[in-house]
């Protein structure tokens, strides 16, 4: 019985070292569907309205001096706000 262990043991321990897959992309981002919310509040809804507009599937709102990573994401829609969290302008990745 001890020797059938070993290979599911190795398999086992295989699996935990892997890193789950990322899931599919929804949608494809399209930044200039997005342009009528420049000016206006980054507010929830907002947000959420200018990321239908785009096309995109997830939404990264980023503000001033904030740092962010660099990985690349086609469905994404990165919200670009100023200090009083107005959206100052839109970009894919």
């Amino acid at each position: 019985m001890l020797p059938r262990m070993f290979p599911l043991a190795g398999l086992l321990m295989l699996a935990a070292c892997t890193t789950p897959a990322m899931p599919p992309a929804t949608g494809q981002c399209n930044a200039e569907g997005a342009q009528a919310f420049v000016g206006k509040i980054a507010t929830a809804s907002t947000v959420e309205a200018a990321r239908k507009a785009a096309g995109a599937a997830i939404t990264r709102t980023i503000k001033p001096g904030q740092m962010v990573t660099m990985d690349y994401r086609e469905e994404r829609l990165n919200v670009d706000v100023d200090a009083a969290n107005v959206i100052t302008g839109f970009r894919c990745g």
